[in-house]
């Protein structure tokens, strides 16, 4: 399966400059979305990875999520958008697993929702990335 870029970001100049990432993003008629589950800081054999490091597990998320978009004919390029779970109330920890996301999408600053969770549902979990992305096939 071959695929083309189909994502669009949208930024506004009638809106601040701080956020590290684009304010909208559009799919053309015809694009497949792909919805993935909650990528998740585990190992492969279901273990969770970096138990106490919110850096560490955001960087297993953001692998297994990788595996995932390939698994589905996409790519990191192909994301629309993304809502990042932290289990903790502290803006630090909040920011030190949002780094690590938004290093790996480099250029590709898609929309995201960054939030503080009271628990997720692994053990140790502290970190958990959804996405939605856009393909187009030909």
């Amino acid at each position: 399966m071959t695929t083309g870029r189909a994502i669009t970001l949208i930024r506004s100049d009638s809106l601040s400059d701080v956020a590290e990432y684009a304010y909208a993003a559009t799919a053309p008629a015809g694009s497949r979305l792909i919805f993935l589950a909650g990528a998740c800081p585990l190992n492969e054999d279901g273990s969770t990875a970096a138990i106490g490091d919110y850096a560490g597990q955001a960087a297993k998320a953001v692998e297994n999520m990788q595996t995932a978009l390939a698994a589905a004919g996409a790519s990191m390029y192909d994301v629309i958008s993304t809502r990042v779970l932290v289990a903790s109330s502290r803006q630090e920890d909040l920011v030190s697993a949002w780094e690590v996301v938004r290093d790996a999408f480099g250029e590709h600053d898609v929309p995201s929702t960054l939030m503080g969770v009271t628990v997720l549902g692994y053990d140790d979990q502290l970190v958990e990335i959804e996405a939605v992305a856009a393909v187009l096939d030909s």
